[in-house]
């Protein structure tokens, strides 16, 4: 090869998804897979007069001498590759210009083409705006633009596209893996200003606030931040480049509600992240009988700003549904929101009041329905109803504001998360989410709990992408955060999942779960006196110290200190006897298990079964694989309809 060769060139990278977990797990698969990936890359890009330059690993880098050869050449490769045995592939295409030399390429081209790679999912072809110039003329190619996005070391923002044939994945701005920002079509809604003369009704600007995020997110392909990350700013006095870029926006809509009698104004503002430049300003002065028709109009002109291509008949759609006519019901409504969003449960029992007041109000309302399921769901789940009352309830309420309006996603939500802690009805806990993402696709929460349900499925890259578009939607939600740890330790990404966990505390420092996960990762990476300190702390921790006493117990017991693990269940047995309420059957199960009284752990656990306790569908994840291989725990798994990995 000569030296220094200069030509412009379509540059593809492809890699492997998952590689080096499953040679981890299988090393036989995972070099057979890896094998079966370059003998159809070396059919196919010959085919196309393409040229290998660079074999790494489990990807590749190739070049050719046409864009259009390369797109053909990368969808003909993912098509082969999902057939059986399957090989999950990320690539990505950029036109630019190369140096090559016989120890390697160089130039931006590569980086591009190795940047839009990175952004990739497994099934997809991506590639940059200059390779869609040079295709968009060829109808038999199918595509789609994802948006613009700032690409590490890469100057300009390049708009990136994916191949839309048959059979080919194509993903969801929120899916794609890197941390490239979206630069448009993207908007965060601050919490408006409550600038009333009574303080109380911060409720009023709070519920504006939220209505206009729900209002954003039924406008297609535009890319909403969710309620807990917009609040997350509320009096704070943040530069606007800076929220920008915390939330991945390229927008930012703020303003102010004054609230005077039956009169309200509304100031509205969008401002360009990228510069602080305001493009677009109003002021809006209505009786309070109008305050949904100036919602809509607020959203309708922000999408008109935000996605130029929004065609008349989507316009003339509400996209607010005024849903009642009686603003009592609707400030009833609100204020139970203000009260639900503290996330305590004495906020959510009085929050629970004021919907249940708003239903009586006006019965016909659907929303009121919908909030009392979410309240008795949290209720449920915090252990301050017992889950026998609690679900059924939610699921009761769900169901009746699903009678007065089958599209509302929240209900649907309701009644997926009654089948998932409470039913264990796995396909109806995937219909119901399935149902709540489709109407709206940017609900964080909703890819938040189907992540969860992918998860016990043992669909691990589906899990990790599902928790990484819930955080995408939701980037500084403390629970979000700790699902996407969750995800990563569950695919065996140890590293990265510790890093994840401890930016989960950044947000909460007194978020549970997310040191729960911390010391279970430690403890699989072998580091087990880092994991006996953080479950020690965890043992101090307000609300979290049953797990605290379980975990220590076991960790105790697994490293031969088998004292401390009976202290530790001395200190259950007593929690239990006086507080009233509380079941530590699953922490039982959890110490008993790391002594190796397998007998014991099978007791508690069907005690815990046949209560429907929720925290069992976790145990599959918990549980020394000792208890794994014991028949009765496959028995257990069959009754609970759950699957069970086999266990080498």
């Amino acid at each position: 090869m000569q030296e220094g060769i200069r030509q412009l060139a379509a540059v593809m990278f492809t890699d492997m998804v998952g590689f080096t977990a499953l040679m981890q797990k299988d090393e036989k698969k995972a070099k057979s897979n890896r094998d079966r990936h370059r003998k159809v890359l070396e059919k196919h890009i010959f085919e196309h007069l393409g040229k290998i330059l660079q074999y790494y690993g489990d990807g590749t880098l190739s070049i050719f001498g046409s864009a259009i050869e390369a797109v053909i050449c990368a969808k003909e490769i993912q098509l082969e590759l999902q057939k059986e045995p399957q090989v999950p592939l990320r690539i990505g295409i950029h036109l630019g210009d190369i140096v090559y030399e016989d120890d390697g390429a160089y130039g931006d081209g590569l980086n591009v083409a190795s940047r839009i790679e990175s952004l990739s999912v497994a099934g997809a072809v991506l590639f940059s705006d200059k390779v869609h110039d040079e295709i968009k003329n060829h109808p038999e190619l199918t595509k789609k633009s994802l948006g613009k996005f700032e690409l590490k070391n890469v100057k300009q923002h390049v708009e990136v596209f994916a191949l839309t044939n048959e059979s080919l994945t194509v993903p969801e701005p929120g899916e794609l893996r890197g941390k490239g920002k979206l630069t448009e079509k993207s908007v965060a809604v601050l919490p408006f200003v409550n600038m009333s003369a009574d303080p109380e009704n911060e409720y009023f600007s709070d519920g504006i606030s939220e209505e206009l995020i729900n209002a954003l997110t039924r406008v297609e392909g535009l890319l909403v931040t969710s309620r807990t990350s917009s609040f997350a700013f509320k009096g704070k006095n943040h530069d606007i480049r800076e929220i920008g870029s915390k939330l991945d926006v390229g927008t930012i809509l703020e303003g102010s509600v004054r609230k005077a009698g039956n009169k309200v104004r509304i100031t509205a503002q969008l401002i360009k992240t990228s510069d602080g430049y305001h493009f677009w300003s109003e002021v809006f002065d209505r009786e309070l009988e109008d305050i949904f028709e100036v919602q809509d109009e607020i959203s309708k002109k922000i999408a008109s700003k935000l996605k130029k291509e929004l065609v008349d008949e989507m316009t003339k759609e509400p996209l607010v549904k005024s849903r009642t006519k009686d603003l009592e019901a609707y400030n009833l409504l609100l204020k139970g929101k203000f009260y639900f969003h503290k996330w305590s449960p004495p906020d959510v029992f009085k929050a629970l009041e004021f919907f249940k007041n708003a239903s009586k109000k006006d019965p016909n309302y659907p929303l009121p329905y919908t909030c009392i399921a979410g309240c008795y769901s949290f209720l449920g789940a915090t252990g301050y109803l017992p889950p026998q009352d609690a679900y059924p309830k939610a699921k009761e309420y769900a169901l009746k504001s699903l009678e007065l309006d089958s599209y509302l996603p929240e209900a649907h939500l309701s009644i997926g998360i009654v089948k998932l802690f409470f039913e264990w009805d796995w396909e109806g806990v995937k219909k119901s989410l399935q149902k709540a993402i489709e109407l709206n696709p940017s609900y964080a929460e909703a890819h938040q709990f189907y992540a969860l349900y992918l998860k016990l499925m043992d669909k691990t890259e589906d899990t990790v992408r599902e928790a990484e578009q819930a955080h995408f939607l939701d980037p500084l939600s403390a629970p979000i955060c700790d699902c996407l740890s969750d995800s990563y330790f569950y695919a065996g990404r140890f590293d990265l999942a510790i890093e994840q966990y401890r930016k989960t505390l950044e947000l909460d420092p007194n978020f549970g779960n997310a040191y729960y996960g911390l010391g279970w990762t430690y403890w699989e990476k072998g580091e087990q006196e880092k994991a006996l300190k953080i479950f020690e702390k965890i043992q101090k921790m307000p609300g979290s110290e049953l797990w605290g006493i379980s975990f220590s117990g076991f960790a105790y017991a697994m490293m031969g200190n088998e004292e401390k693990a009976l202290e530790c269940l001395k200190e259950l047995e007593e929690k239990e006897r006086t507080e009233k309420g509380i079941s530590c059957d699953i922490p039982f199960a959890i110490i008993y298990s790391g002594l190796r009284n397998y007998d014991k752990v099978f007791y508690y656990l069907e005690k815990a079964y046949n209560e429907r306790q929720g925290g069992l569908i976790f145990i599959k994840n918990q549980s020394c694989k000792a208890v794994q291989k014991d028949p009765r725990f496959k028995t257990l798994m069959d009754k609970m309809g759950l699957p069970l990995k086999t266990q080498n």
